[in-house]
């Protein structure tokens, strides 16, 4: 979902009225950021706290090279990195999962071996129908089982986008609130909710009714769901004991634009890219009786901020022994504080640009190559910038491209190498890198490898509902990511 697909953030056709509601009773974040133009690297970086490039998901196969997880991935979520919900539950927390894991999908990588107590979804993304020969149809799991597969059992109509996953994440997220609260059991509930990717779906009362086609029926049916949410907790009495943070993990995917295209606002390109259409995202804070109404914060923030923010609620310290890229935002929620910290852009294994204050510099480009752009492939429809959307990798580590993000949010006049404006911003920013690179310990990367052998064949649970395929010989080869 991007930036600008909210009324809250000027979308005009004003379809959101919950979730615009929920930042006219909370905190609207203008300055949020992913971790990653990509799904499985952003999740990792949002249940670690740590950027990608440092929890392993990245590939060093092809230089800035976007990777996630696919089913014949080889690697995922490694046991030394420690996740959200395994620090909550040193608090009595119990943790659910509902809807896109996406943090590998062999039996060690599964969530319940990463702290959480409960799952239904699924390992991957909803691609598919496959035949089940060269490729098996995606699995959604409830807890350690496999329930069914996407297509088959949970039917997703690709002529009319018809499906009724959200709402059945809708209800298990309900049932869940529920439960904990009838049993005074403090909770945490990752809703990972993703109708809005490519192929987008909505169920049949939300179908024809936005403005924007199929894609605005997605958000519309994820804007109702989100109100449906927060009128539990209040309806429980619970919504001043709960703290709720809404956001995305890309920006939306311009490639499937204009029919399943989101919106990224003013902002340059969108999911794949390290522009601000790429890695800006929509955010909101919500937790009344604690965080005053009406709230807009300028603050930098970052979905690794939740690890440690949610840490800090549950009155928990961030883990000494690593290094943690998320800031504690509570001071900033409840007491409008800003505290100064920059935004690094990674794209693979290559830190692409940086952002201090209003200030934002690229030392490499690339939106995609001039071959996959050949095929159609385009990541900034309409957004050509000269010398910016580069279709080669350009290096600029000595003269970074510099802009102003508060007078050019759409990245289109680079600064002038020669102004004194400049020559000062590159200093600041030259030195946040130095000693950023100076403790950068990459980890071991897990998107390197895939194997046919290891797709979604026989998840556990597959046995009871006849379910079982048989699997291709192990041939693993080095995964290629043009992007």
């Amino acid at each position: 979902m991007g930036w600008g697909d909210l009324g809250a953030f000027g979308e005009p056709s004003k379809e959101t009225p919950h979730l615009d509601q929920m930042a006219a009773e909370g905190m609207l974040f203008l300055d949020f950021y992913t971790a990653n133009p990509l799904c499985s690297p952003s999740r990792a970086a949002l249940l670690t706290g740590r950027l990608p490039v440092r929890n392993g998901f990245y590939t060093t196969n092809g230089h800035a090279r976007n990777a996630y997880t696919p089913q014949d991935i080889v690697g995922g979520i490694p046991d030394s990195e420690l996740l959200l919900p395994e620090l909550l539950k040193k608090a009595g927390y119990t943790n659910k999962i509902i809807g896109k894991w996406h943090l590998g999908h062999q039996p060690q990588f599964h969530p319940l071996r990463h702290g959480f107590d409960e799952w239904f979804g699924s390992p991957n993304c909803h691609f598919g129908p496959y035949d089940n020969r060269e490729r098996p149809n995606i699995p959604l799991y409830r807890d350690w089982e496999m329930v069914g597969r996407y297509y088959e059992d949970f039917k997703i109509d690709l002529k009319t986008g018809e499906a009724n996953l959200t709402q059945l994440y809708l209800q298990e997220a309900l049932d869940f609130i529920s439960k904990q609260q009838a049993s005074q059991q403090p909770f945490f509930l990752y809703w990972a909710i993703d109708a809005t990717h490519a192929p987008v779906y909505a169920s049949k009362q939300f179908l024809g009714t936005s403005q924007r086609g199929l894609y605005g029926d997605a958000v519309r049916e994820i804007d109702d769901s989100v109100g449906k949410i927060l009128k539990h907790l209040q309806q429980l009495g619970i919504s001043e004991n709960t703290f709720v943070f809404f956001t995305s993990d890309n920006g939306a995917a311009l490639i499937s634009a204009p029919k399943q295209g989101g919106s990224n606002g003013p902002f340059l390109c969108g999911k794949q890219t390290t522009f601000e259409g790429g890695m800006r995202e929509p955010a909101i804070a919500w937790w009344p009786g604690h965080i005053p109404a009406g709230g807009v914060s300028h603050q930098l923030g970052s979905v690794m901020d939740l690890f440690s923010t949610s840490l800090s609620l549950a009155g928990l310290q961030p883990p000494s022994d690593r290094q943690i890229d998320g800031i504690d935002l509570l001071p900033v929620i409840l007491q409008g504080k800003l505290i100064d910290r920059p935004i690094f852009y990674y794209r693979g294994n290559e830190l692409m640009a940086v952002r201090a204050g209003l200030y934002k510099a690229h030392y490499w480009t690339w939106s995609n190559s001039w071959e996959e752009h050949s095929k159609g492939i385009d990541f900034c429809p309409g957004q050509s910038v000269a010398g910016v959307t580069t279709h080669t990798q350009e290096e600029h580590t000595y003269l970074p491209l510099l802009f102003h993000l508060g007078r050019d949010p759409g990245e289109k006049y680079p600064l002038s190498f020669a102004s004194e404006e400049y020559q000062q911003a590159v200093e600041n920013i030259t030195g946040l890198v130095q000693q950023h690179k100076d403790t950068l310990v990459p980890g071991q990367p897990q998107l390197n490898v895939c194997d046919q052998a290891v797709m979604n064949w026989s998840p556990p649970g597959c046995e009871k509902l006849g379910k079982c395929l048989k699997a291709p010989e192990s041939d693993p080869k080095k995964c290629s990511w043009p992007h």
